[in-house]
């Protein structure tokens, strides 16, 4: 027999957080405004709304920000999220490179730099986000640093300490988490999948915003994706839904990476694209000094060479065909492409590659689903990475009484 748990109770202290949280996350995405508008959106009281927002004032998390003029009464103060209040990191470790971004709480970016990645070295690349985040912090005076967030590829193993696996980087069971304290950054840190990053990023600041139920395809050297349903991002039961350019386009197809074959990241990820192009050429080297300039040389090429503009239309082929078995799969409203490969891909040849979507979805699912080009760039893993933190301060995780520490390797 199935016994129910008995109920929590709810505290007045769990109360007075979650009121903080909503207010606060209102203002994060909604604001500036007034006290009357926090009310009618949020649906709490006059004077719960007065009595929160006078909490978050004096602890520095809320700020004034002007007035506006009200029917007939007083002008209306307008309040938002103090953008001074402390500072968030991004990190994205990619396949080819790393990337440490420094923001403040408006996410507008502060500093940045960037490193090649140490080919199958996970102590090196905890080394070099160590030194990027002292980089970068040693830009700001006084920084008050919130926390790190890092994205990367493959699965994130969520526990007391984050352990990655990354099969195309050849880690299984990194302890990265540890590494990178190991390596000296005494801050809270958050390590989530690169694609999850992305999608919150999207979902939070780009072509997400406003839908429920999306997809967010990151296409670079690697493919993945995140699942978005009801707002949320879904992890699967050990935090690995979303490997997308796993699953298998062609059957006993290219070998991929992973050690299968046939999977969508073998035709569609960077090194995929430029191996067909290689072969394509009767083996004859790609121009290009790196992924990026091969695919972008790829695409140029397309107007007067018959041979890339082949690669190229197949490439399209093959990931409509990939993003309709998302919109059979999932059947989302919003289906945004991003990461660099894929902005690339989009820029160029983006009907083909909504008309591979169609030819392969069923109609009803389809019907209902739009497809976008991400708005965030190519830095939208890190800003996604640094949402990480943001997330935890919103939800009340971090505590706004806590004092806040200075960075120092």
């Amino acid at each position: 027999m199935l016994y129910a748990m008995p109920p929590k109770r709810t505290t007045v202290r769990d109360l007075r957080r979650q009121n903080r949280s909503t207010l606060l996350s209102t203002l994060f995405f909604d604001g500036p405004l007034s006290r009357h508008e926090l009310g009618a959106r949020s649906g709490l009281s006059a004077a719960t709304v007065s009595n929160v927002t006078g909490e978050l004032v004096e602890d520095g998390l809320v700020v004034e920000a002007g007035s506006v003029d009200s029917d007939g009464g007083r002008p209306r103060v307008l309040l938002r999220v103090n953008p001074a209040f402390g500072h968030v990191i991004g990190v994205d470790v990619g396949e080819t490179g790393i990337k440490v971004e420094l923001f403040d709480l408006g996410m507008t970016q502060l500093a940045a730099v960037e490193h090649a990645l140490p080919p199958g070295d996970p102590a090196a690349v905890a080394g070099l986000i160590a030194s990027g985040v002292a980089k970068v912090v040693a830009e700001v005076p006084a920084p008050s640093v919130l926390g790190v967030g890092i994205g990367v590829p493959g699965t994130v193993e969520q526990g007391a300490s984050a352990i990655v696996h990354a099969q195309t980087l050849g880690w299984n069971g990194v302890p990265l988490e540890e590494m990178v304290r190991a390596a000296g950054v005494d801050l809270p840190l958050y390590v989530q999948n690169g694609a999850k990053t992305q999608g919150q990023a999207e979902m939070w600041f780009g072509a997400g915003r406003g839908a429920r139920h999306v997809v967010v395809a990151l296409v670079g050297s690697g493919v993945g994706a995140a699942v978005v349903t009801e707002g949320a991002v879904y992890r699967g039961a050990t935090s690995s839904a979303g490997e997308w350019g796993h699953t298998t386009i062609v059957y006993g197809g290219r070998p991929c990476r992973c050690g299968s074959s046939g999977c969508l990241e073998a035709y569609v990820g960077a090194e995929g694209i430029l191996e067909r192009y290689r072969k394509a050429r009767g083996g004859r080297e790609v121009p290009g000094t790196d992924e990026q300039s091969g695919v972008d040389g790829l695409i140029r090429a397309a107007a007067s060479s018959k041979t890339a503009a082949r690669v190229l239309e197949e490439t399209a082929g093959y990931l409509g065909a990939g993003i309709a078995n998302l919109v059979n799969l999932f059947n989302p409203e919003r289906i945004i492409l991003g990461g660099w490969a894929g902005l690339a891909l989009g820029e160029h040849c983006f009907d083909r590659i909504v008309a591979a979507t169609r030819a392969h979805s069923l109609r009803h699912p389809y019907e209902q689903t739009s497809i976008a080009l991400g708005q965030l760039g190519p830095d939208a893993v890190a800003v996604g990475a640094a949402t990480l933190p943001v997330a935890a301060l919103l939800d009340g995780a971090a505590d706004a009484h806590q004092p806040r520490r200075e960075f120092r390797l």
